[in-house]
């Protein structure tokens, strides 16, 4: 008998790096992240996807920030979690990556709308905001990290 297990998790690995540009070259406010937020809303998740047919929650940080901001952030998870600095739950600014443990080895990200809520592209329910007191955030969330 085979036995296989699948895991399903935001911590895709890219086909290629892309290197980290020194600074953000614009604020990411809450009015362009909303924006942004409008063309991507309801966009199902895929595991490695970057495209409007599908993307994970790595590159969607990633997305936001190339297109937003004009910074390459690396394209997984775990290497974005590794830059920037990280700040505390009450210094949240939009634009700030909000870091989740959501299992074992899987980590999940979101990017801060500045007000508790987060927008992010969730394995169930594909580019939706969420907030960081529902219950399951918050029992998931680990760190907040800012790039500036």
């Amino acid at each position: 008998m085979l036995l296989a297990i699948v895991v399903i998790g935001c911590s895709s690995r890219p086909e290629q790096e892309s290197p980290v540009a020194a600074q953000v070259s614009q604020p990411l406010s809450q009015a362009r992240l909303l924006a942004f937020y409008s063309e991507w809303q309801g966009v199902p998740y895929r595991l490695g996807g970057m495209n409007k047919r599908g993307v994970d929650c790595s590159a969607f940080s990633f997305l936001v920030y190339r297109d937003l901001a004009g910074l390459s952030l690396p394209r997984t998870v775990e290497d974005q979690l590794a830059l920037g600095r990280r700040v505390s739950e009450d210094e949240i600014q939009s634009g700030d990556l909000v870091f989740f443990k959501t299992g074992w080895t899987l980590w999940h990200v979101g990017v801060s709308l500045g007000d508790r809520r987060f927008v992010h592209a969730s394995t169930s329910q594909g580019v939706i905001i969420s907030t960081l007191d529902n219950g399951y955030w918050q029992q998931k969330f680990r760190q907040i990290r800012r790039y500036d």
